[in-house]
């Protein structure tokens, strides 16, 4: 039985073995000989060298191109004839500008002539109509005034702006002139309100002193400066009204005295542009009091008969920039008085704006005050109130965003405008 169990295992053996040396012949057999470099069989190639793409090289011509050397390029002989130039069909739109109509200066504006500005802009005045002046029409034509109309009266005047001393004044004499008048037609009750309401807007000097001082030797131009608080929008009633006084015929030259808000000496600049009236500026973060200094220079320079000064915008609680802005008058003044200085106020602002006025009265003595945005929530009665206020007068209204939307006050065309046809 051991003999039996022996023999099986040596044949065991005998087949792993013959199995084992039929698949390592097979293995040797399919393994493919390694590239030579040197073709020499049986050396090994040195590995190839990777590197990154260089730029071009997808462009690169490929080395089977046949090249040619500068021997075989045909080069032109001399005095041969130059080749012609393609003929280029020329169209009917085509227009080739000349030197002279590419270096032509674009034409200046025509600003829109002042004398009924306000009249033909009435329309810009809808909202404060619908407040004021038709609110008040409405209650006056009421058949019975009771105390309770009347005090409807006095609350439609002060939401108007109108403020509260300006209100009694005006309850008072309606009440007066209506018991006389007895019976109210609507033309009655009409003119009886516009006669109060000018009234209101009081009897002031609304003139622009803008003409050049001939009578002093040497002449010299009317000098203007524009002051207000910081988003009022003074450099663009200075463009605005640079555009009024050339509209007048005067010569203006304008000085960007705001050294400090970004961009707002080329603001200026373009809205002289536009009209031809040089600006004087100076660099940004520079001297405001030297920039209108050399601007007055200038103008006297020129015989300009206006030289308008745009200021940076100041705060009235700041005192020192507030100072600052008194020691450019005074330096301004070095060439003579300064003739106007307008305080641009937004009449949307209210009782703050009033708070604002006072404080530049006491600094720089205001001679005019100029009301913008007019035409958006503001109500019309805002214009008495300020004069009343600061005893100076409304010289000039803004009544949108066009150029031309800047008009001088006329308290008859302003009340009719209120008051509606």
């Amino acid at each position: 039985m051991e003999t039996i169990i022996l023999a099986i295992v040596i044949a065991v053996v005998v087949v792993a073995a013959a199995s084992g040396l039929v698949v390592t012949t097979r293995r040797r057999k399919s393994l493919p000989k390694p590239p030579s470099q040197s073709g020499q069989p049986g050396t090994l190639a040195p590995p190839r060298e990777t590197r990154e793409p260089q730029v071009g090289e997808d462009a690169a011509v490929p080395r089977d191109t046949p090249t040619r050397t500068v021997q075989d390029v045909d080069l032109p002989t001399a005095g041969a004839p130059a080749p012609e130039a393609p003929e280029v069909a020329e169209g009917p739109d085509l227009v080739v500008p000349s030197p002279e109509a590419a270096a032509e200066v674009p034409a200046l504006e025509v600003p829109e002539p002042t004398a009924g500005r306000l009249v033909r802009l009435r329309s810009r005045l809808s909202r404060s109509q619908n407040a004021l002046g038709k609110g008040l029409l409405a209650l006056l034509a009421r058949d019975h005034l009771d105390e309770d109309t009347w005090e409807e009266i006095e609350e439609t005047l002060l939401l108007a702006d109108v403020g509260v001393a300006p209100t009694q004044e005006l309850v008072e004499a309606l009440r007066t002139r209506v018991k006389v008048l007895g019976t109210r037609t609507p033309a009655e009750l009409r003119g009886l309100l516009r006669e109060e309401l000018i009234t209101l807007l009081g009897d002031y000097d609304r003139t622009l002193r803008t003409a050049r001082h001939t009578e002093e030797d040497p002449a010299r131009p009317a000098v203007v400066m524009v002051v207000g608080v910081n988003g009022t929008g003074k450099t663009t009633t200075s463009g605005k009204l640079a555009r009024v006084l050339i509209a007048d015929g005067r010569s203006v030259v304008l000085g960007a005295a705001d050294t400090f808000r970004a961009a707002a000496a080329d603001q200026l600049q373009t809205w002289g542009e536009r009209v031809g009236a040089r600006t004087v500026r100076g660099p940004e973060g520079g001297d405001p009091a030297s920039v209108a200094f050399d601007a007055v220079k200038e103008g006297i320079a020129e015989g300009a008969d206006t030289v308008l000064i745009d200021t940076a915008g100041r705060l009235h609680t700041k005192t020192g920039l507030m100072d600052e802005l008194g020691k450019v008058k005074r330096v301004v003044e070095k060439h003579g008085k300064v003739d106007e200085v307008l305080l641009v106020l937004d009449a949307t602002t209210g009782q703050n704006g009033l708070v604002q006025a006072r404080v530049f009265a006491e600094v720089v003595d205001i001679t005019g005050i100029v009301l913008t945005k007019l035409d958006g929530t503001a109500k019309g009665g805002i214009v008495i109130q300020v004069q009343r206020q600061l005893g100076v007068p409304v010289k000039l209204i803004g009544l949108g965003e066009g150029a031309d939307d800047l008009a001088p006050f006329e308290p008859g065309a302003f009340v009719d405008a209120l008051l509606g046809d």
